[in-house]
C-alpha cells in the first residue's frame, strides 16, 4: 500500500448522496465523518438524484423544446430547424417566468439543517452547502433549435432561485457551489453534448462568471468540475487535469468573488503523477483544494492516489469523484468509511 505523507484534510461531499431523505443525509453524515466536513449539502435526494434531468421539468409546458437521446447510443436526436414562428409559439407556451424550484429545496432542507444545527446534531462550524449548475448543464437538456432562445429566460429564472436562496439563508451559514460538468464535454468535444455557442472557452467563461458575480460577498463560493457519471462512466476520460486548471484559472480571472473551493475529479485508474502534474499551474492558491480520489471497496487505491498527487501538491481535502446520487446504496458505508479513514479532521 502507498505511503501517504500527510493525511489530507477534510472532506468535501459533492452534492447528491444515495441516501433515501434529506433528513437521512442531515442526521447519518455527520457523525460519520465527524469534525472532516466544512459544509453539508441536503444529498439532492429523491427526483433530484440524477443531477439536471429533474429541471426538464420546467419546460414541461413546451415538450417539444426538450431533446431525446436515442436509447442505444445516449446519442441527441436530430429535431430540424424550426421557423422564427414555431420558436414563437414554443416560447409563448412557456411561463413569462420560468421557476427552477432549487430555492424551494435549498429552503425546505435549510430548515431541517437550522434544527440539527441548534441541537448540536450538527456541528456549529458547518455550512449548508446548496449546489446550482452551471447554466449549460440544464439549457443542454433542451433541443438544439431551441436553446439560445430559452437560455435567458432560464439565466433569469436561476438569478431568481439564487436571490430568494440569499434572502432567506443567513450568509454567515450559507456556501454556493456551482456545477460544471457538461461545460467539459463542450471543451473537449464529446459527442455526449455538443456546444451551442461560439466561441465555445469564452462563451463557458462568461456564462459561469455572470452567475458566480450574483453571490453575495459574505457567501462563500464554490466550484466542482466534473467529466459526468452517466452510468458511472465519464463522458470522456480526462487526459489530466490540465483543462480544469485552465478553466479554474479563467474563472479567477473573471469573477470578482473570492473562491473558497474547487473540487476536480479523479478517476479510479489514476494512480499516476502526471495525472496531477498539471495542478502546478494554478495561478491562485486555492483556500480548499478537493481531489475527488475515493472509489467504494478500494481504501488502496485510494491511498496510492493521494500519494501521487501529493507529489505534486501537498495540502488538500478529499471527496468522491462526483456526487453519489446513483451510486448503488450497499457502497455508502464504504465510502464513509474510506473517506474518514483517508482524511484528518479540520478542527
Amino acid at each position: 500500500m502507498a505511503s501517504i505523507q500527510l493525511q489530507p484534510c477534510g472532506v468535501h461531499l459533492v452534492g447528491s448522496v444515495n441516501l433515501p431523505t434529506t433528513e437521512d443525509v442531515l442526521d447519518r453524515i455527520p457523525p460519520l465523518l465527524s469534525n472532516r466536513l466544512r459544509r453539508l449539502p441536503d444529498g439532492e435526494t429523491g427526483k433530484r438524484d440524477h443531477f439536471t434531468a429533474w429541471q426538464r421539468g420546467v419546460f414541461a409546458a413546451a415538450p417539444e423544446a426538450i431533446k431525446r437521446r436515442d436509447p442505444n447510443d445516449q446519442s441527441e436526436i436530430e429535431v430540424p430547424n424550426v421557423t422564427h414562428e414555431q420558436l414563437a409559439m414554443t416560447l409563448a407556451k412557456l411561463p413569462k417566468q420560468l421557476k427552477t424550484q432549487y430555492e424551494d429545496y435549498a429552503l425546505d432542507s435549510y430548515a431541517l439543517f437550522e434544527t440539527r444545527k441548534a441541537s448540536g446534531q450538527i456541528p456549529s462550524h458547518t455550512k449548508f452547502q446548496v449546489a446550482l449548475p452551471g447554466l449549460v448543464n440544464v439549457v443542454s437538456v433542451l433541443a438544439a433549435p431551441y436553446k439560445l432562445a430559452i437560455e435567458p429566460h432560464y439565466e433569469e429564472a436561476m438569478a431568481r432561485s439564487l436571490q430568494r436562496i440569499q434572502d432567506q439563508i443567513r450568509h454567515d451559514e450559507l456556501a454556493i457551489q456551482i456545477d460544471v460538468a457538461i461545460e467539459f464535454s463542450f471543451l473537449e468535444g464529446s459527442s455526449y453534448a455538443l456546444p451551442y455557442f461560439n466561441p465555445v472557452f469564452p462563451g463557458i467563461i462568461d456564462r459561469l462568471s455572470r452567475f458566480a458575480n450574483l453571490v453575495a460577498d459574505d457567501v462563500e463560493l464554490g466550484f466542482h468540475l466534473c467529466y459526468g457519471d452517466l452510468g458511472h462512466k465519464h463522458f470522456i476520460e480526462p487526459k489530466d487535469t490540465a483543462l480544469m486548471v485552465e478553466v479554474a484559472n479563467a474563472l479567477k480571472k473573471a469573477i470578482r468573488h473570492p473562491i473558497q473551493w474547487i473540487h476536480m475529479p479523479v478517476p479510479i485508474e489514476r494512480k499516476d503523477v502526471a495525472y496531477f502534474e498539471p495542478l502546478k499551474n494554478l495561478e491562485f492558491c486555492v483556500p480548499e483544494l478537493y481531489l475527488g480520489l475515493v472509489h467504494a471497496h478500494d481504501e488502496g487505491g485510494t491511498r496510492e492516489r493521494i500519494a501521487a498527487a501529493q507529489e505534486v501538491v501537498k495540502e488538500f481535502g478529499v471527496a468522491t469523484e462526483c456526487g453519489m446520487g446513483r451510486t448503488p446504496k450497499e457502497h455508502f458505508a464504504t465510502i464513509m468509511e474510506i473517506l474518514n479513514s483517508v482524511s484528518s479532521p479540520i478542527v
